[in-house]
């Protein structure tokens, strides 16, 4: 077949990201969504349970004496670090929300693990801060310590939780295409 008689397909229209322009919604965002609402569910009902079940600066071993559920309030960040930071807080985790939302569908299609990662951020960020709209403060109540060397861990919830881990897989993630980038490279 001659090669000017061949019929070649269009390209698919390619937007200023490089990404293809007929990502769907879901595409996009499906599968960050469904883990930032797994975070903030877990969220939510953990903190509820303690709120209602455990009383305010009581303690229950879980493993004792390693792991137990203390309800403490926390008007700091993750971990109890920069205690009364209220307002300063909320516009963080609306800005860190944003940040997450618009770099999202600018990930490879195929980039799954980075968006479990702004999942888990994304839920665990939209899960203090409705605890700080709602009453604020945060509600904490995982406290690790192991007493044989003198080390106690901050009070945390779930929500700090899906952060810290998110920020670790979004690392990984990151070096992993890095990685995968130099070999093809």
């Amino acid at each position: 077949m001659n090669e000017k008689a061949r019929i070649t397909e269009p390209k698919a229209p390619v937007e200023k990201s490089g990404q293809p322009a007929a990502l769907s919604f879901f595409q996009r965002y499906g599968l960050l969504l469904l883990v930032a609402c797994a975070a903030l569910i877990a969220d939510i009902i953990t903190k509820r349970v303690v709120e209602a079940e455990i009383p305010l600066y009581a303690s229950i071993p879980f493993i004792a004496p390693y792991l137990s559920w203390t309800h403490t309030q926390n008007t700091g960040a993750a971990f109890s670090l920069f205690q009364n930071g209220g307002v300063f807080f909320i516009i963080v985790a609306v800005v860190v929300s944003a940040v997450i939302l618009y770099y999202a569908p600018r990930l490879p299609p195929g980039d799954r693990l980075s968006r479990v990662a702004l999942g888990l951020q994304l839920g665990g960020a939209i899960g203090n801060l409705l605890d700080r709209l709602r009453q604020g403060y945060v509600t904490d109540f995982i406290h690790f310590q192991i007493p044989e060397i003198g080390f106690d861990w901050p009070v945390f919830n779930i929500a700090d939780s899906a952060i810290v881990v998110g920020v670790i897989v979004l690392i990984v993630a990151s070096l992993l295409r890095d990685h995968k980038a130099q070999a093809t490279g």
